[in-house]
């Protein structure tokens, strides 16, 4: 299907979602969906089946296919039986910013690579409460079919707003967003750290860490402590923990 390639991406503006799950959460979100594609077999489970009937509810051309065909179709090792097309949705700060506690906790990644990374940090996003993901400079395509299957489905539910650094740092300095970044060698533990304000955590791509644009405007450099060989952990797994800093801080003093 040609929907694997980012080009076709976005010369359509479409994309595809795969697994019960996330086209579950594709339909609770209101997310368009042009096309629902299902093997004969996926009749036979009811639970399927109510998906199917909800994706017609909202629109979705139905489209039964053999199971040989779906298989090919299908960009998953064990294809769950239903594969959608879906409408990209492109967030713009003002529509995002209207839903904002008065003091916002915002995640911040820069030029991101791996599709699957960003789909592990829009998950631990969702998890963590976030009022909104900003995603500058990407390098990966958010709407990248691996993106969308490591998300779980949190592609759908987190404001995800694409913008450039520049722009980014503009409006948070404009709204007063305390911004922290993390560095080897920065000085301040990040369990340290006060997140009760509105806060922006920023984190960057791991062969190059963030650029000189977020060192030089945070408000905050904080490390995350190693004590093993390794000098870094996995951009995900250093996300996760910065977020739930955060979220123990602010659950903590509520």
């Amino acid at each position: 299907m040609q929907l694997r390639k980012r080009r076709e991406r976005d010369r359509t503006q479409t994309f595809l979602i795969e697994g019960h799950q996330e086209i579950k959460q594709a339909i609770s979100a209101h997310f368009p969906l042009q096309a629902l594609f299902f093997s004969s077999h996926s009749i036979e489970d009811p639970d399927l089946i109510d998906i199917i009937e909800k994706a017609s509810y909202c629109g979705a051309h139905l489209v039964e296919v053999t199971p040989l065909l779906f298989t090919k179709l299908s960009y998953l090792n064990h294809p769950c039986g239903l594969l959608a097309v879906g409408e990209q949705r492109h967030l713009s700060l003002k529509d995002a910013e209207k839903e904002f506690c008065p003091s916002p906790f915002i995640l911040v990644v820069e030029s991101i690579e791996k599709p699957g990374n960003l789909g592990a940090i829009l998950r631990s996003a969702d998890a963590a409460g976030i009022d909104a993901l900003f995603l500058c400079d990407r390098c990966t395509d958010l709407y990248n079919p691996n993106v969308v299957r490591a998300s779980m489905g949190a592609l759908f539910s987190v404001p995800t707003i694409e913008l450039s650094t520049d722009e980014a740092i503009s409006w948070l300095n404009r709204k007063g967003v305390k911004i922290a970044a993390t560095s080897p060698q920065a000085t301040i533990q990040y369990t340290e750290a006060d997140f009760q304000p509105a806060t922006a955590i920023v984190m960057g791509a791991e062969h190059f860490g963030l650029s000189t644009s977020w060192m030089g405007s945070a408000h905050l450099c904080l490390r995350i402590p190693m004590h093993g060989i390794v000098d870094s952990l996995n951009v995900s797994a250093a996300t996760v923990l910065l977020l739930y800093e955060v979220v123990r801080q602010r659950q903590t003093r509520s």
